[in-house]
């Protein structure tokens, strides 16, 4: 699997293309993530830093990651 980093979120992807994820809570310090689909990839950042650095993985296993969380096999 090939995961990359890059300098800034708005590298991967324009801001329009970010959603907060499902599993973010507003708790005033949780782990908060922003997804943004891309071909056949998925971008992926810390929801609070718009413009910090994201990471860039496969579909396939950010599809996996959510499975294994939501079968709890991740906690």
């Amino acid at each position: 699997m090939k995961t990359s980093a890059c300098t800034t979120a708005l590298e991967v992807a324009d801001e329009s293309r970010w959603f907060k994820s499902s599993y973010s809570t507003d708790n005033g310090g949780g782990g908060c993530v922003s997804v943004a689909p891309l071909p056949g990839q998925v971008g992926i950042r810390d929801s609070k830093q718009k413009n910090g650095p994201a990471f860039v993985t496969p579909a396939s296993a950010w599809a996996s990651f959510i499975a294994g969380l939501r079968s709890g096999r991740l906690g």
